[in-house]
């Protein structure tokens, strides 16, 4: 059984992506926590109903559509720490300076809380009705808080299948399988492979198979079979979830070159008169492809450049709040990127270590000219003109200076982040240009009122009622370059308020409402709730209860916290002894009698849970990280470790730096010798990013908008208010005279991409989410006809095989399998000839099907709850009267016995003898090698074997062998028989040969 249901992102705008997957067994896996730019609570509240019957949660990409929300919901929700979660090691380390990016550049990521509850609180405490337009926030995650949240993510690597463990209050998972496959489109990004006993589910949201400059493409087809078959390990599944987003889209002629220079000619034509180019990108994933093409794109026109370049005018920015971390980073994964980035790490090391030789052996001068030559060598993501920004000092004086400019600023959504203010800047100039990298879909589609100002600024692109600018590109084509015509653009600017007076008060009664609920809430189905590594729930443990457990009326008995709340406000009244349960002798004082008769499964005892340590057959499990070295960490408790660090207060006969006086001021912030410290580590860590103190850049370039920067008190980065907040939004009207251009950098899929790979694939359920409804009936219908052959039943087999569900429907992929289960008698049990196949037995059998009798106690035992399900069937429809012919059918399984000696002869002489398993050649090569023949490969899917015998394999997986008999004298092999009856027999002993009779 395999039921999915998308939360978040199917056959709608919204790029946030949230799905549910329902396994046999009752296990629930959830995939994503993505948001939006609008990062609307109400968006959460379908996750919030689910989180208390969740088993594993998995995370594909690190951008806000895929994890925008998984910050709220572990400091929100109470349970969702609870629940074991799994990334890649890239989606764990920029998602994590994302979100810490994201809360400090923009109050809505703390949420308003709803008029709803705000109704619900001043009802329940008696106060006065609060003023439904009072937008109240939460409290956010702490910087501290946020890397606590990460650091409880398990970290998978590519092609590595695991068992994850299930959470406190979940089924058990049966040996579910999870493995993360390569998938293209951001660094670390994951196509999820799940099996689960016949099941097969791919997962695969937002994949990209063109290979670019940092990644390579995503993980579908098998490089060492040429590039034609998709990897086995994702071929064939049972059910693929796919995203539909760009299918509507045409790939660029001339691919990814055509790409980068059309993004570079662009640039060109805008920065040659003067003008400032503004690219909206993200935080953590696409910025990195846009980061590494225009920093080599400066450094080869500074170097090879002739003539007068407008490269080497400009000055090229990279503005974000938390850029440096995740640049720092991106050096340190180069591993997860193409191998392009290994080689120039390397042979800039070479470089360097050939030089540094030189420098030994040569003159003081000569050493010298070296020295400067090997500081200009830079590998990836060292940035020599590339000047990361992290403060809105720094911005604000970079726009108002004169002169060519590039900046990447975050976010490409233009509704929050530097993008928005440096646009509302620049909007007025005509020589100026904005660079859009991604499509928001059709015109049609796109609702002008409510969209983001990048939507806003598409749809003007796409209509372009102004004109159209052409200038012309290094190839001679037409770059087009449309104008906004000063039309009016809207800028709605966010700023958190403190609280005072009758709102501070309705902020204290929401919080005690909240606060009284989650001490009365049932937790988990009647036990404690234990962290997921420290406790193992009885359910996983023992089956006796498992059936009972599993019942779907039991699996929602844990309130969410919106109902409970409303219930509770309404009612004046806590939660009832009929909705705690057992609990009752826990969460209510003064009660210590519970009535136990007619209870069942964990209604009937005490409710305890013992601590039980994870172990295995080597001891305990331990976390590795846990046993490390303060020096040894990146980050210990939020901190950054790299230079100084923990914060230490200053001892006697310590050393300190200059201006460091270690003193901390007694309302617990830090005094100016503490802020001279941090200031100091802002500034180194800038500049190991590619700057030098001064506003002077390390290719000698003069930066006086930047002179005296870091030295100003100023220009430090805006902490997030902490303590009861408000956000009030203000909006200005901007007249736009700036002209817009597209080039996608989005590195997603495209029509080519997915009508060639989904046939290859095969899936037998196919499953579109995340894209609009356009592009989701286009793909649909596409792959209705490529999927399923043309017959006379294929229309109704065609529409039950693809679905595009929408928001919250649950759609039942689930695959006809047809198994029955049937006993075996002892007399053909011990007939079974057992072969071995890596790892698997395999066997053939032949038998007579028929009824076997079994006593009461047995079938009671082996299927009761069908028993149970029979009886009040009976008891319904004939009053409790069972005739003795439903009597012996109840007590009856199917038996498979020794076929009869008539009917034997007849079906051996029928049954043909088959080969299962699959060859490959590469281990019938080594297999060979290894026995003393000589194997190498000739050709394609060729494998020749002592010059004398080939062996090929076709696409269908048919293995022909071909050559002579004995072997010559001039191949002389250690083995006396012949080479074509070896290789026959090396073949026959990777295969197991099935028989019939």
């Amino acid at each position: 059984m395999f039921n999915f249901t998308p939360l978040l992102g199917a056959q709608s705008l919204s790029p946030a992506s949230q799905s549910l997957l329902e396994l046999d067994g009752g296990a629930k896996v959830l995939v994503d926590v993505g948001w939006d730019e609008h990062f609307t609570v109400d968006k959460l509240k379908a996750l919030e109903r689910h989180i208390a019957s969740l088993s594993i949660i998995l995370l594909t990409h690190a951008t806000p559509s895929h994890l925008g929300a998984f910050a709220h919901c572990c400091k929100n929700f109470p349970l969702f720490t609870q629940i074991p979660i799994y990334a890649t090691t890239p989606v764990i380390s920029l998602g994590r300076t994302l979100l810490q990016d994201v809360y400090s550049s923009t109050p809505l990521a703390s949420s308003i809380i709803s008029a709803d509850s705000l109704a619900d609180s001043s009802f329940a405490s008696g106060s006065d009705p609060i003023d439904p337009t009072l937008q109240l926030l939460l409290t956010p995650p702490t910087t501290e808080e946020i890397a606590s949240y990460f650091a409880l993510i398990h970290p998978l690597k590519y092609s590595q299948p695991h068992e994850p463990l299930p959470s406190a209050f979940s089924p058990p998972l049966n040996g579910l399988k999870i493995t993360a496959y390569n998938a293209g489109h951001t660094l670390g990004g994951t196509i999820w492979h799940l099996q689960h006993g016949m099941e097969s589910i791919v997962y695969a949201v937002d994949w990209n198979q063109v290979r670019e400059n940092v990644l390579s493409g995503a993980a579908w087809l098998d490089a060492s079979g040429g590039g034609a078959e998709v990897i086995e390990q994702l071929r064939k599944p049972t059910a693929l979830i796919c995203s539909s987003r760009g299918a509507g889209k045409d790939s660029l002629t001339g691919g990814r070159r055509r790409r980068d220079d059309l993004l570079l000619d662009t640039i060109r034509a805008t920065i040659a008169k003067g003008g400032t180019v503004l690219i909206p990108t993200d935080t953590s994933a696409r910025v990195l492809e846009l980061a590494y093409l225009l920093e080599h794109a400066w450094r080869k026109e500074h170097t090879d450049g002739s003539g007068e370049s407008p490269f080497k005018g400009a000055r090229l920015y990279l503005a974000s709040k938390n850029v440096g971390a995740t640049m720092r980073y991106a050096r340190s994964m180069l591993e997860w990127m193409d191998e392009n980035m290994v080689k120039e790490l390397e042979a800039v090391e070479a470089a360097t270590t050939s030089i540094k030789q030189h420098k030994r052996n040569d003159s003081k001068q000569m050493g010298n000219r070296d020295n400067k030559s090997a500081g200009n060598a830079a590998g990836p993501f060292e940035f020599k003109y590339l000047r990361l920004l992290e403060r809105k000092k720094q911005v604000d004086r970079i726009v108002a200076a004169k002169g060519a400019r590039v900046i990447l600023a975050s976010d490409s959504s233009l509704e929050w982040g530097f993008s928005k203010e440096i646009l509302q800047q620049i909007a007025n100039d005509t020589s100026n240009l904005i660079i859009l990298t991604e499509s928001y879909g059709n015109l049609d589609d796109i609702n002008k009122d409510k969209e983001s100002l990048g939507a806003l600024l598409w749809s003007w692109y796409l209509e372009r009622r102004d004109g159209v600018a052409l200038e012309p590109g290094a190839d001679g084509q037409n770059l087009e370059q449309v104008h906004t015509g000063g039309r009016e653009l809207q800028i709605h600017t966010s700023d958190r308020v403190a609280l005072q007076g009758k709102e501070l008060l309705a902020y204290q009664h929401y919080l005690a409402t909240q606060r009284r609920l989650q001490n009365q809430m049932p937790l988990g189905n009647g036990s404690s709730l234990e962290t997921s590594a420290d406790a193992v729930d009885e359910t996983s443990s023992t089956s006796s209860s498992s059936s009972e457990e599993s019942n779907p009326e039991r699996q929602g008995k844990a309130l969410n916290t919106s109902a409970a709340v409303a219930n509770l406000n309404r009612n004046k009244t806590g939660l009832t002894k009929e909705t705690l349960g057992v609990n009752v002798l826990l969460r209510q004082p003064g009660v210590y009698d519970y009535d136990v008769r007619g209870k069942k499964g964990r209604e009937q005892m005490f409710p305890f849970v013992s601590k039980r340590r994870r172990a295995d057959d080597f001891g305990d499990l331990i976390r590795p990280d846990e046993y490390l070295r303060a020096e040894e960490r990146d980050e210990v408790d939020g901190h950054d470790m790299r230079d100084d660090g923990l914060d230490k207060k200053g001892k006697l006969g310590q050393k300190r730096k200059w201006g460091d006086t270690g003193l901390q001021s007694t309302n617990g912030t830090n005094g100016p010798g503490i802020a001279n410290k941090r200031r100091q580590q802002s500034s180194n860590v800038t500049d190991a990013n590619g700057t030098a103190n001064g506003g002077i850049l390390e290719n000698g370039l003069h930066d006086p908008d930047l002179d005296d920067l870091s030295d100003d008190p100023e220009s430090e980065s805006d902490e997030v208010m902490n303590g009861p907040s408000k956000v009030v939004t203000r909006a200005q009207s901007v007249e736009a005279h700036l002209k817009i251009a597209y080039v996608d950098f989005a590195g997603l899929h495209d029509q080519r991409s997915l009508s060639m790979l989904i046939p290859l694939i095969q899936p037998r359920k196919l499953i579109l989410v995340s894209g609009n409804v356009s592009e989701t009936a286009v793909l649909a219908n596409e792959c209705r006809r490529k999927l399923v052959p043309v017959s006379s039943e294929s229309a109704e087999e065609a529409q039950n095989s693809v679905f595009t569900p929408l928001n919250g429907q649950m759609v039942d992929a689930s695959v006809d399998t047809n198994a029955w289960t049937v006993k075996l008698s002892n007399a053909l049990v011990k007939r079974l000839r057992w072969q071995n196949v890596r790892g698997l037995g395999i066997v053939t059998l032949m038998g007579h099907l028929g009824a076997m009798a079994v006593d009461d106690q047995e079938f009671a035992d082996n299927s009761s709850k069908k028993r149970q399900k029979l009886l009040k069937e009976e008891s319904q429809g004939y009053d409790g009267q069972k005739t003795p012919a439903e009597v012996k059918l109840q007590q009856t399984a199917p038996i498979l016995d020794v076929l009869p000696a008539s009917m034997a002869a007849a079906t051996r002489s029928v049954a043909q003898p088959l080969h299962v398993g699959d060859l490959r050649l590469a281990d019938l090569r080594k297999i060979l090698q290894s026995t003393g023949h000589t194997a190498d490969f000739r050709g394609e899917g060729t494998l020749l074997i002592d010059g004398l015998v080939a062996v090929r394999k076709t696409a269908t997986g048919r293995i022909e062998v071909e050559g002579g008999g004995l072997g010559l004298p001039e191949y002389p092999v250690r083995n006396p028989e012949s080479s074509f009856y070896a290789v026959k027999r090396r073949i026959y002993e990777g295969l197991a040969v099935i028989a019939g009779g």
